[in-house]
């Protein structure tokens, strides 16, 4: 594999790991709650509203749409590897050209699939909760967190 392939995959992996776990350089100074309220608060932060998070909203209708086309790509790629695989076997030797166009196709169809994913799947689409009684979306942080507000966690809807 090319040094710059490795680490495009290494930055994207650390650039995920990292806005996932929420770290940060400089944290802020903790929410302090009362005593009472520890063990039945959670922390949550707003949905901040940056270019990514309204891409991701727009794809979140056609997911499903999405998921029925990635499945019929699969299966054009196995009919097509089959298809190649196939060519070989009746003149009963290897042709390298044969498996130039389907090893193109299944490489541009992986990198589809992989952007699609990244940007449908944002760090904040797992963490996104409801709370009773708000409007919008917030996401769970911690106490440190920019923007954080204690609520009590019967009121927090995953």
């Amino acid at each position: 594999m090319k040094k710059t392939m490795v680490f495009a995959i290494m930055a994207i992996a650390a650039i995920i790991i990292v806005s996932s776990l929420g770290i940060q350089i400089s944290p802020h100074n903790a929410i302090k709650i009362p005593a009472s309220y520890e063990g039945a608060a959670l922390f949550v932060c707003p949905v901040g509203n940056d270019v990514w998070a309204q891409i991701a909203n727009g794809i979140a209708p056609m997911r499903k749409y999405i998921k029925w086309v990635f499945f019929f790509v699969i299966m054009i790629l196995m009919a097509n590897w089959g298809w190649a695989l196939y060519q070989n076997l009746l003149s009963d030797k290897f042709k390298r050209d044969s498996y130039s166009n389907v090893w193109s196709f299944t490489k541009m169809a992986f990198w589809a699939f992989i952007i699609i994913m990244l940007v449908a799947n944002t760090p904040n689409h797992y963490r996104v909760v409801h709370i009773n009684g708000t409007n919008g979306d917030w996401v769970l942080c911690e106490s440190n967190s920019p923007n954080a507000r204690a609520v009590r966690s019967d009121a927090v809807i995953p």
